[in-house]
């Protein structure tokens, strides 16, 4: 039971990357595209950063770090890492669902092959 808890990190820093990344996506299509002109550039980052939601996403991202760092007091990091590989099936499958982002079979083929270099390195 103890080490199962140890994944606990590993699915926590999953979880905020994740929610980070959607968030982020999210949000920020809500502002439209950058615009082209520097003054205006930056009067649009600075009202990125200090939007609320993109602001959890930074959050997030933070939590994610110490998340990270919590796993790395438990496992070496060849283990580790290979299981960030599943932020991209989670953000494709949420990003379709959610976003309605489209997902093609070359998509679906490449997070197979993910999942499967994950668990063999995972094993490893």
């Amino acid at each position: 039971m103890g080490r199962l808890v140890d994944y606990l990190y590993i699915l926590a820093t999953i979880g905020f990357t994740v929610y980070g990344q959607l968030i982020l996506k999210w949000r920020i299509g809500k502002f439209g595209a950058l615009p082209s002109e520097s003054f205006e550039k930056l009067k649009f980052v600075i009202l990125l950063l200090f939007d609320p939601i993109i602001f959890s996403g930074f959050i997030a991202a933070f939590l994610a770090s110490l998340a990270w760092m919590a796993a790395m007091t438990k496992f070496d990091l060849s283990h580790a890492y290979p299981f960030m590989s599943l932020n991209f099936v989670v953000v494709l499958f949420l990003s379709g669902w959610l976003l309605s982002e489209p997902i093609s079979i070359q998509k679906i083929l490449g997070i197979a092959l993910i999942v499967l270099g994950t668990v063999i390195a995972a094993r490893g």
